[in-house]
């Protein structure tokens, strides 16, 4: 028996239909994932062994292939602009035209499904209108190995590799991104009842150091660090007001419930969700667009593009670098 794949669309647009989303099966399926793979690391180093099968190495290959792609693909000149550069576009094209040949690389896939699973993969790596990139890029990432693993590429037994060695390939290729075309920069259950280490170990630049090669979460505030010109306290509050949290324990608990609020749970974020055949949305319709409010967003269309020109620039969000050059704290 064949199954139906369809292209993911985008089907929320309202404060209701968020509501619905956050008590659907899809929500479920998502935050259950997310629970599985949060226990499957805990107390395990990004430097320990683990097994890769096949097929997860050939997940991690078609990364490769993405970091290859932005080798391949310079950065124009752009300097005067803080804004992303505009060979990201460049990038994203060429991402979007391997995809096929990328996923053929992957045993055990179904052919027919690639076109489906496709578009969670491209939108991944960054927006190609906005060129920007944020925690609903990371959340595509995910939803693409949520949909290997309900297609039976993957599963369960490989939860700690796709943790530890694909998603943190992924955030090493998505740095490499962000620092080649300047887009906007968008780890805590390792360390779930860590003996020696504690929250408040993110201020000590030694233990940074020492440990950002085994834990995620203190690889990313030292990537933080590296590219931010003020103390953490001003230029990342919150991390620094978890820094005061006693326990891992209680870090990664609050890290779930914020993303489950502040991500799966804002409609900015999940407006741009894209439901399919294997993440399904079966809530009602997006309301259809009026013609004043159609005749109104072309207007503010119109009006930020004028803007942006006469200022010698492409519209967009003001973006900024890192690993190019350190990003001042304003």
């Amino acid at each position: 028996m064949s199954t139906s794949y369809q292209i993911p669309t985008k089907q929320i647009l309202t404060k209701e239909q968020l509501g619905y989303f956050q008590s659907s099966a899809t929500h479920e399926t998502i935050i259950t994932y997310i629970e599985s793979l949060n226990v499957a690391v805990a107390g395990i180093k990004l430097t320990d062994p683990c097994t890769i099968s096949p097929n997860a190495q050939a997940i991690i290959d078609v990364l490769q292939r993405v970091e290859e792609l932005v080798k391949d693909t310079p950065p124009v000149d752009n300097k005067a602009s803080r804004f992303g550069n505009p060979a990201f576009r460049t990038l994203y094209d060429k991402v979007a035209e391997m995809s096929p040949s990328l996923h053929a690389s992957i045993p055990t896939l179904p052919a027919d499904a690639v076109p489906e699973i496709s578009l969670y993969f491209c939108e991944a790596w960054g927006n190609r209108t906005r060129i920007d990139y944020g925690s609903g890029m990371e959340l595509n990432f995910l939803c693409w190995l949520l949909c290997l693993e309900k297609l039976g590429v993957v599963g369960s037994e490989d939860h700690v590799v796709l943790v530890n060695r694909v998603f943190w390939r992924y955030i090493q290729v998505m740095r490499s991104i962000q620092s080649t075309y300047w887009l906007e920069p968008a780890g805590s259950a390792q360390l779930k009842n860590h003996k020696h280490l504690r929250p408040k170990s993110i201020h000590d630049p030694e233990i940074l150091d020492e440990f950002s090669k085994d834990y995620m979460y203190f690889a990313c505030i030292k990537f933080i660090n590296s590219i931010k010109t003020a103390s953490l306290r001003w230029h990342s509050p919150m991390l620094d007001d978890i820094s005061a949290v006693k326990t891992w324990d209680k870090v990664n608990a609050g890290m779930l419930k914020m993303y489950r609020a502040e991500v799966l749970g804002k409609l900015p974020v999940i407006q741009h969700f894209l439901f399919g055949s294997i993440l399904g949305w079966d809530g009602p319709a997006p309301p259809a667009p009026s013609a004043e409010d159609v005749a109104h967003a072309g207007h503010a269309h119109a009006k930020a593009f004028g803007a942006a020109m006469a200022e010698g620039r492409a519209p967009g969000p003001r973006l900024a670098g890192p690993g190019i050059r350190p990003v001042p704290f304003d």
